[in-house]
């Protein structure tokens, strides 16, 4: 079993602020995960998809972990999730959605599309910090992912 704290984390958040806030906290936090930001569902796929594609002997920067905004413009956070849950290379990767909808239909919609934690952002830089520090103790420290994950985040 691996090592989640060195785990490649992939964050689809369109808002630079949460995203820079998000970052400060992991930093002080000492998250030493390398941390890939995509801002649209359009692009999270793109990366996603092409890196499946790329050449086997370059360095994957496939995720092991994606904490994803619902909502992005383009394609949505719900339909990245579906897409990727419905694709068995995907499938295995944790998905945490990270938004600030807290619609209960949402919530029911992302755990029945296969999310595996629903995270609501907080307002206020202290509770947006324990968010992060609750998800980094959590997912990062505390989880355990399969053995398809290197001690260097890739599979």
């Amino acid at each position: 079993m691996s090592d989640c704290s060195k785990a490649a984390l992939l964050v689809v958040e369109d808002s630079d602020e949460d995203f820079e806030i998000l970052q400060i906290f992991m930093e002080d936090l000492a998250v030493a995960n390398p941390i890939y930001r995509c801002t649209t569902g359009d692009k999270a796929l793109d990366f996603l998809y092409q890196n499946r594609e790329q050449d086997k002997t370059a360095p994957s920067k496939r995720p092991s972990m994606i904490l994803l905004d619902l909502n992005l413009p383009g394609i949505d956070g719900r339909e990245v999730l579906e897409r990727l849950k419905q694709d068995d290379e995907f499938r295995e990767i944790p998905i945490v959605i990270f938004t600030t909808n807290s619609d209960p239909r949402d919530i029911k919609f992302c755990y029945g599309k296969g999310a595996n934690g629903y995270l609501i952002k907080p307002i206020g830089t202290e509770r947006f910090e324990k968010a992060v520090q609750a998800f980094v103790n959590y997912w990062l420290y505390t989880n355990t992912l399969p053995d398809w994950v290197e001690l260097t985040g890739t599979p």
